[in-house]
């Protein structure tokens, strides 16, 4: 048999509640998921809806032209995916029922990491809502709408976002927070901590210390993390 022949089996996901979860989902192809304005506020709509059914709490989201980011803590293991799938369906029906299309949308499972409160809650927050600013959409986060950093950021009123508590520890009032998060977006990213990001969610890995990843090994009872090969991991 040769190894075009070989079909190698899917790794589970790695899901625990009460835990961060950075999730990624992408149009098929890289295609384009959002064609106009009623197209993000449909999908962000369908978003609360399901976070709300499946115990889920958003505290960071972007959505881009062919893809979106979200961050959030599920109170089960089955919950995100559960969310993901509802979600995907809901909208792809009514983007296919809107522009008179057919098939898929999305380009399979969604990725996703699970990613250490301490050292990563915030530091994924942040990648999140400058995923704008790197694709030279806009010059600040703050001039893209389709992002939670208005609420994050700003302080301004979102629905969908339920802050975690080191968000919270970032102030004593909403203004300080604000500030403080403002703060942390302008600190220069040499590019590890991204790519560090970047490789746990398109591999399915955890993100974060020695000591997290052997809890979660201990959990899951297998590997949570990259092997010392393989072949390198595209970017997102």
């Amino acid at each position: 048999m040769s190894d075009m022949d070989v079909i190698m089996p899917r790794r589970a996901r790695i899901a625990v509640a009460g835990i961060p979860w950075h999730i990624i989902q992408r149009g098929n192809n890289r295609s384009a998921c959002f064609y106009s304005p009623g197209d993000y506020s449909l999908y962000l709509h369908l978003l609360e809806e399901q976070a709300r059914k499946y115990a889920c709490a958003i505290h960071a989201y972007c959505l881009m032209t062919n893809h979106v980011h979200i961050l959030l803590t599920p109170e089960t293991a089955s919950g995100p995916s559960l969310m993901m799938k509802n979600l995907g369906q809901r909208y792809v029906q009514y983007i296919n029922r809107k522009y008179q299309r057919s098939g898929t949308l999305w380009e399979g499972r969604f990725r996703s990491c699970l990613a250490q409160s301490e050292n990563y809650l915030l530091v994924c927050s942040r990648y999140i809502e400058l995923n704008p600013v790197r694709a030279a959409m806009v010059d600040r986060p703050g001039q893209y709408h389709w992002s939670s950093f208005a609420c994050n950021g700003e302080g301004r009123s979102d629905k969908l976002i339920s802050h975690h508590p080191h968000y919270m520890s970032l102030g004593n009032s909403a203004q300080d927070r604000c500030r403080a998060y403002r703060d942390l977006l302008r600190v220069h990213d040499d590019g590890k901590t991204t790519e560090e990001i970047r490789r746990a969610t398109q591999g399915n890995y955890v993100l974060g210390d020695s000591r997290f990843s052997a809890d979660i090994e201990q959990i899951l009872g297998r590997r949570v993390v990259p092997g010392n090969s393989g072949r390198p991991v595209g970017s997102c």
